[in-house]
């Protein structure tokens, strides 16, 4: 690992370009199996695809998400009219991940990038200089607009101690929906906290899609230092949990921090980790540092990274218009209403059946 780089001019950082016509007789770079050298060229080539469009088609990509309208990627499938479809008034993008994983960071560059408000800190982020944590769901408008089509929420991070808790809490947002200003509770400990805040009054909006964010340099002690292996293992179990994928489509990973590392270890990290969740190495994760080495917007002077935070999103837009469930019929409704009471029935003659067998014990005894 090592400290961010310093450039002293302007001119675009391509972190990937000392790798890309590496000597195979340099050791110092060399892969462990003909497999990681093959997946090292397709993560290269995909770094490749990402800096050459991102010269000419970057502004096309935001002019779409500034004018995007929930449904507009909306395709024809199984036979349903778009009428007949429930798409929602505004398309929800959730991010997810530990404490510290740079989620606040990630809703701080899509201001820059696609709302072009500067420098300007729209969400509260975590750092060695301050003990700040979400503690509540934020809904963020991106894009400034009053005329917007999407969100993104920013979320708690989860604690990889207490993962069981910290799923049911996600599972409830996916099931339930998401407010701003929802007090995010993970464990018993914290329904005794009093929160400041209060989500009366905001509209519950359907979690339409997540993206999971992870620190590399976490998944980099853990696979290649010895480190703590529970990070790691988090994100999997996060990643994979049933109720965060939609239309049985995995969420995007996006991977953060990236620039703390040496390019090859960047490089074989983001392997090492795809590997192990299953998913492939190109399309199947991005690679985005908030901020660049010198700490000024990513913009300016690494255009892939602003870029491909714009394409997942685009992506994250794309894959909810296509998982949009068909409108409820009268006939849904009843059928709904019916199964309602009669898991109500099974649960209340459940209860009375275990009273009376509490009874039927105490009388034996007696």
């Amino acid at each position: 690992m090592t400290e961010p780089h310093e450039h002293e001019d302007s001119s675009p950082f391509y972190w990937w370009k000392s790798l890309s016509e590496f000597s195979t007789e340099d050791e110092s770079i060399k892969s462990p199996s003909p497999s990681s050298s093959s997946a090292i060229m397709k993560v290269l080539r995909e770094m490749e695809r990402l800096c050459m469009i991102s010269e000419h088609g970057a502004d096309d990509v935001k002019h779409k998400l500034m004018i995007y309208k929930p449904g507009d990627f909306w395709i024809p499938i199984g036979g349903v009219k778009k009428e007949d479809v429930d798409i929602p008034p505004m398309i929800t993008v959730l991010l997810v991940g530990l404490c510290g994983s740079g989620k606040s960071s990630l809703i701080n560059l899509l201001y820059s990038v696609v709302g072009r408000s500067g420098l300007i800190p729209f969400s509260q982020t975590s750092g060695e200089s301050s003990n700040y944590s979400t503690v509540i769901l934020e809904e963020h408008n991106v894009l400034r607009s009053t005329r917007n089509g999407f969100c993104i929420y920013d979320s708690r991070g989860l604690d990889y101690n207490q993962m069981d808790d910290c799923l049911k809490e996600v599972t409830r947002w996916m099931k339930d929906g998401v407010r701003h200003n929802q007090p995010c509770r993970f464990g018993k400990e914290d329904f005794g906290v009093s929160l400041n805040c209060s989500s009366d009054g905001f509209v519950r909006r359907r979690v339409n899609y997540v993206a999971v964010v992870a620190d590399l340099t976490d998944m980099y002690k853990a696979f290649f230092c010895g480190g703590d292996f529970k990070p790691v293992d988090a994100v999997k179990s996060l990643f994979h949990c049933p109720s965060i994928r939609t239309s049985n489509v995995d969420p995007i990973l996006i991977l953060t921090h990236g620039d703390m590392l040496q390019p090859m270890e960047r490089l074989n990290c983001r392997i090492k980790i795809c590997s192990y969740l299953g998913i492939p190495v190109t399309t199947g994760a991005y690679d985005i540092v908030c901020l660049t080495e010198q700490g000024i917007l990513a913009e300016e002077f690494d255009p892939v990274t602003s870029f491909a935070l714009t394409e997942a999103i685009y992506r994250a837009l794309l894959q909810s218009d296509r998982t949009h469930p068909p409108k409820k019929t009268f006939k849904d409704w009843i059928v709904d209403f019916l199964s309602r009471i009669m898991r109500s029935l099974a649960a209340f003659f459940a209860m009375i059946s275990r009273i009376f067998e509490r009874w039927g014990d105490k009388y034996k005894l007696a």
